[in-house]
C-alpha cells in the first residue's frame, strides 16, 4: 500500500469520502468532489462525502471525465483507493448514455431507443417495470410513444440506466425579441460571462441533446438572466413556472426591463390574475389547486393551453409533486430548471434528472464571490440556552413532535435578537422565521413591519420597496422570504426558526443577503443549545459547507469570532 500523508483525503471501501478541512489543499479538493459527490455530515475537522450514482450521472451529463475522477481520487488520496470504489466509479459513469431516445426516422409519433449493445437491449427489453412503455420496432429496435417518454425514462433511471435524450423537440409558436442595451433606469444591461455560458451549455446549438436541463447558481448570481439568455436563444412561446406571487411579478418586471417584449406579450397567471400571453408567468400554488383532494387539479391545462416551445422551471427543486405528473406529459418542449441546489428534501432528484434534464452547469458560492458577482458572507450560529430548569424540562418533557417547536420559541432568544439588532443598528435587517406566533411578537417588540403569506400581494410590495429604498431598516418575514425576493441592498439575514433540517431552506434564506456589496454580508441562526433544533442545524449547516463556507459557533452574549 502507498501511502502520501501529504494528502488530505481518505477514500473508503463503502463510497464514503473523507476530507480533512484543517488542510492546505481543501478548497481545491472539496471543489473536485463537488462535481460528483454528495456531502454528507460537516464536523469542523473531517467532512464526510458520498458517491452516489445519480451525482456520478450528473457529473457526466456535465461533461466531466470518468478518468478525471478516478485520477484526482488517486492523486488526492493518503492511500489507496479501493479498486471497488474505482470499479464502481468506472461502470456508473460508462452507463449514461448506454441508452439513448433518437427520432424516428419513419414515424413521428413515436421515438426510437438506441443500445450501445445488443446485449443490453436484451436487459432493457426484459425489464418488467417498463414492459408497457415499449413498442416492438420492427425486428432490431424498441420504441416508445411521445407521450411515454417521460415516464419511459423515470423508470430507466430507478432501474440503473439513465437515458441521453437525443430526440430533440417540437417547435412552439414563435416569439422574436431582441435583448436590450439598456434597462429601465439609464444603466447598460450586460450579461456576465458566466449566465452566457450557463444559457450556451443548456441551449447546445445544433446538438439534439441541448434545450433540457438544469443550471445551478446561487441566489443573487442572476438566475433570472441565464433565463432570458435562454429565451432569447429560443425564441418561442414561453412558460415560466415561479414559487409566489411576489416571484412572477419579478419576473415579469425583469423580462420587461430587459427585452423589447411588452406588457401585451407577457402576463401573469396567479390567484389573482389569469393572464395567458407569449410569455406567461405563473405559481406553482395555482398549478396544484384543486377544490378537495378528489376532484382534477384545475390549473393544470395551462401546460397544453399554448403552443409553447420553452418551460422554465425556478427554484426547481421546490417543484411540487402533481407538477412531476405533467412535466412528463411535455417532454417535447424545451425545459430550463434554475436552482441553488440539487438538494430535494422529498429525495425526488431523480425525477429532476429524468423529467427536467441532468445538470448542465453550476458554479462554487466562493468562486463568484472572490469575483465580486455576490456578497462575502459570513454565517454564524448563536446558541442559547433555555432560562432555567423549569423551561429545560417543558422541552425535555414535550413529545417528539412538539420538541422542536418548544426549542424554536425559547424566549431567551429575543435578548439575543437585541443584540444582534444593536450591533447591525445602521444595516439593512431581515429577521425570518417560521412560525406566525413568534414573528408576531417579534415585530411588536420592535415596532417593525411583518409580512407573512397572509399579507395582501399590494401591501407586501409597498413594505419591499420601502424596504429597498431606504425607508425600512428592519423587515420581518415569514417563509415568504424563502423565495425569489429581490433585495438587493439587505446585509443582514437573523433566522430566528427554521424548517427541519432543510438545506433548500438554508439556500434561499442566505441567497437574501448575498447582492454585492461593499461591507459584504452576515448571515446568523438562533438555535436552542442541546436541543432537536440545534440537530436540525446541523443539517441545515451542509449546505453551507458544501457551497464552501464556513459555519462559526457564537454563545450568546459572546462577541463574534469572525470579524
Amino acid at each position: 500500500m502507498h501511502v502520501r500523508p501529504d494528502n488530505p483525503l481518505i477514500v473508503q471501501g463503502d463510497g464514503k469520502v473523507l476530507l480533512e478541512t484543517k488542510h492546505k489543499k481543501y478548497e481545491e479538493v472539496r471543489d473536485f468532489l463537488s462535481r460528483f459527490a454528495e456531502i454528507e455530515t460537516s464536523p469542523e475537522h473531517l467532512h464526510t462525502y458520498r458517491i452516489h450514482p445519480l451525482s456520478l450521472w450528473n457529473a457526466a451529463s456535465s461533461g466531466l471525465k470518468r478518468d478525471e475522477i478516478i485520477d484526482g481520487l488517486r492523486g488526492f488520496s493518503k492511500f489507496d483507493v479501493p479498486p471497488d470504489v474505482l470499479t464502481r466509479v468506472s461502470e456508473t459513469m460508462d452507463r449514461y448514455g448506454l441508452v439513448k431516445l433518437v427520432e424516428h426516422p419513419s414515424d413521428p409519433t413515436l421515438l426510437r431507443l438506441e443500445f450501445a449493445t445488443s446485449y443490453i437491449a436484451k436487459v432493457v427489453g426484459g425489464l418488467k417495470s417498463v414492459k408497457d412503455v415499449l413498442v416492438a420496432d420492427g425486428t432490431r429496435y424498441f420504441a416508445v410513444t411521445g407521450g411515454h417518454r417521460g415516464v419511459f425514462k423515470q423508470r430507466m433511471l430507478n432501474e440503473g440506466w439513465p437515458v441521453e435524450d437525443l430526440a430533440g423537440f417540437l417547435p412552439g409558436d414563435p416569439m422574436p425579441f431582441e435583448l436590450r442595451e439598456t434597462m429601465g433606469n439609464g444603466k447598460p444591461f450586460l450579461v456576465r460571462d458566466y449566465q452566457r455560458t450557463s444559457a450556451d451549455r443548456w441551449f447546445q446549438e445544433g446538438r439534439p441533446s441541448g434545450g433540457h436541463g438544469v443550471i445551478v447558481l446561487p441566489c443573487g448570481a442572476g438566475k433570472t438572466i441565464v433565463a432570458i439568455q435562454a429565451m432569447q436563444k429560443v425564441q418561442q412561446h414561453t412558460l415560466i413556472l415561479a414559487t409566489n406571487g411576489a416571484a412572477v411579478q419579478q419576473w415579469v418586471r425583469e423580462i420587461l426591463d430587459k427585452t423589447t417584449l411588452t406588457k401585451d406579450d407577457v402576463g401573469a397567471y396567479t390567484g389573482e390574475s389569469k393572464e395567458i400571453r407569449p410569455v406567461t408567468v405563473a405559481t406553482y400554488q395555482i398549478l396544484t389547486w384543486r377544490a378537495s383532494k378528489d376532484q382534477e387539479f384545475a390549473h393544470l391545462h395551462l401546460f397544453r393551453d399554448r403552443n409553447w416551445g420553452m418551460l422554465v422551471y425556478d427554484e426547481v427543486h421546490l417543484l411540487p409533486a402533481p407538477v412531476f405528473g405533467a412535466t412528463a406529459d411535455v417532454q417535447a418542449r424545451r425545459r430550463l430548471g434554475l436552482t441553488a441546489t440539487l438538494v430535494r428534501e422529498d429525495g425526488r432528484e431523480g425525477d429532476v434528472f429524468s423529467l427536467v434534464g441532468p445538470r448542465r452547469y453550476d458554479m462554487a458560492w466562493q468562486t463568484l464571490e472572490e469575483r465580486g458577482f455576490i456578497a462575502e458572507a459570513r454565517c454564524f450560529e448563536v446558541r442559547v440556552d433555555f432560562k432555567d430548569a423549569a423551561a429545560r424540562k417543558k422541552y425535555e418533557d414535550a413529545s417528539e413532535l412538539n420538541k422542536t417547536q418548544v426549542a424554536t420559541a425559547n424566549p431567551q432568544k429575543l435578548p439575543a435578537l437585541d443584540a444582534l439588532l444593536k450591533k447591525h443598528a445602521n444595516d439593512n435587517v431581515l429577521v425570518i422565521g417560521t412560525y406566525l406566533e413568534q414573528l408576531i411578537e417579534i415585530a411588536r417588540r420592535y415596532n417593525a413591519a411583518l409580512i407573512t403569506g397572509k399579507t395582501p400581494a399590494r401591501e407586501r410590495e409597498i413594505l419591499f420597496q420601502k424596504f429597498r429604498d431606504g425607508r425600512l431598516k428592519l423587515l420581518i418575514v415569514s417563509k415568504v422570504a424563502n423565495f425569489s425576493i429581490d433585495l438587493p441592498d439587505a446585509n443582514v439575514a437573523i433566522q430566528i426558526s427554521g424548517s427541519y433540517g432543510s438545506r433548500q431552506e438554508e439556500a434561499q434564506r442566505l441567497g437574501r443577503v448575498l447582492r454585492p456589496k461593499k461591507d459584504g454580508a452576515w448571515f446568523y441562526s438562533i438555535v436552542t443549545r442541546e436541543t432537536k433544533e440545534q440537530e436540525f442545524a446541523m443539517k441545515r449547516q451542509l449546505f453551507l459547507t458544501e457551497q464552501g463556507y464556513r459555519y462559526y459557533i457564537q454563545e450568546a452574549g459572546q462577541p463574534a469570532v469572525a470579524k
